[in-house]
């Protein structure tokens, strides 16, 4: 397809009003972390996409491969939402141009049978990722692992897929079969579903059994739908609209069926999209209200937690330390919360919670940004290891699978290995129930 033709598109697919809101008022610029770390360039601000957005489509200028970059390089972490006094919908607008420049750019044959295998294969099958995990966790029991490590076998791999080699949790067992429903622990106070997503399911299986056992211990019956999969955020993101429908849409239809309460998730990334659903089937005549009601229902772990007074009635310690929290960018911007986290952190018995600076800046990972644009992301990430090291704290939790590998990474690089580590706040809250029950009854 012709750039003229991706123009066409432009003009019959992007918001023109969303795209006017932006009043080049420059509020967003102190947040995006990409506009910082290039130096200020105003091509990779907020204002600046979107004003590229909006001169592709008015025919000014072309769509070309700085166009292409610039929009590429942006992390999506969609800080500049809060901060712009005219709300306009950045993420949204990201979304559909690069959605229209992937699906209409000529492609090599490689590139189209990756984007396939990942896309279309890999992510929407759990029992493809189920075996891709198996595979994981074979080549790191087996001894290949160490194997590659000694003999530096790793060495022919770009440094940052080294780093991210060594950051890799230990991945748990893979389980084909588990329970559909789980009792809550005392007095029912919830009927709940868990979405328990694709990674989240597979390389953090045992994140996902600790969120489900907290939330039984705050006395929520929890149903987990098996048919349910992939949240399609990554496809959003990057520029498969069209398989993120089809994940949606499947979605809608596995908890319409548990009638439950609320979604709990505990992944900030599946989060945010899947509390969009509603805008992303916006024109879709039988999912419209569907996804709507939907969205409505999808909760953060920590916010549910709260609401039923969770650390309040548990009993939470763990042995003195310092903790710092990373937000999770798409929990926060996305989804509105970060209270929940820092209420539930601050009541365990024996922890100190002291906030890095700039908590609420992105960390760098970003879906998959972290492998695609590896240069920005890692300048991004060593600056926020700079602040995370300022607060001594022996332990880094956060509120997404992204990032919590970027800062396992992070923690690598700064040589922080032996002191510190990153940690889901799900596991990081069940360590301090186990431990303040053992203290509670010695």
């Amino acid at each position: 397809m012709s750039q003229k033709e991706i123009q066409q598109k432009f003009q019959q697919q992007m918001d023109e009003k969303e795209l006017l809101n932006c009043m080049r008022c420059g509020f967003c610029l102190p947040s995006c972390p990409t506009y910082i770390e290039s130096g200020q360039q105003e091509t990779h601000s907020p204002r600046g996409r979107i004003a590229l957005m909006k001169a592709v489509r008015d025919g000014i200028i072309e769509p070309d491969e700085d166009v292409e970059h610039s929009l590429n390089l942006c992390l999506g972490c969609r800080a500049c939402e809060p901060v712009c006094p005219s709300g306009v919908k950045y993420g949204r607008l990201l979304e559909d141009a690069r959605d229209i420049i992937q699906q209409h750019k000529p492609q090599s044959l490689p590139v189209k049978l990756m984007r396939r295998m990942v896309f279309k294969g890999l992510f929407p099958s759990q029992s493809r990722m189920r075996k891709a995990a198996g595979l994981l966790r074979f080549y790191q029991t087996s001894g290949l692992q160490t194997a590659a490590r000694k003999t530096r076998m790793l060495k022919v791999l770009p440094s940052h897929l080294q780093l991210m080699e060594q950051a890799l949790p230990k991945v748990p067992p893979q389980k084909k079969n588990r329970l559909k429903k789980y009792k809550a622990i005392g007095p029912v106070k919830k009927r709940v579903a868990f979405f328990s997503g694709c990674l989240m399911d597979t390389v953090f299986s045992s994140t996902n059994k600790a969120t489900i056992q907290l939330l039984q211990l705050a006395g929520c019956d929890v149903i987990v739908p098996p048919i349910q999969t992939c949240c399609g955020a990554l496809h959003g993101h990057s520029g498969e609209k069209d398989q993120a429908k089809q994940l949606a849409k499947r979605n809608i239809e596995a908890f319409e069926e548990t009638d439950a309460e609320a979604i709990v998730m505990n992944a900030g990334g599946c989060g945010a999209f899947l509390s969009d659903y509603g805008h992303l089937l916006k024109d879709d005549p039988a999912f419209q209200k569907r996804s709507e009601a939907f969205s409505q229902k999808i909760t953060d772990i920590s916010t549910i937690l709260v609401e039923l007074k969770f650390h309040r009635h548990a009993p939470l310690a763990l042995p003195e330390q310092v903790i710092t929290y990373q937000d999770s960018c798409h929990l926060r911007n996305g989804m509105g919360v970060d209270k929940a986290p820092r209420v539930l952190m601050k009541a365990i018995e024996g922890v100190t919670l002291k906030e890095m600076k700039h908590a609420d800046r992105c960390c760098g990972s970003a879906g998959i940004y972290n492998i695609l644009q590896p240069k920005m992301s890692m300048q991004i990430l060593d600056h926020k290891m700079m602040e995370a090291n300022q607060t001594a704290a022996t332990a880094i939790v956060t509120s997404n699978p992204g990032c919590q590998l970027q800062m396992a990474a992070g923690v690598k690089k700064s040589g922080h290995a032996h002191d510190m580590r990153a940690v889901h706040l799900a596991d990081f809250l069940l360590e301090a129930v186990q431990y303040g029950k053992k203290a509670s009854s010695s």
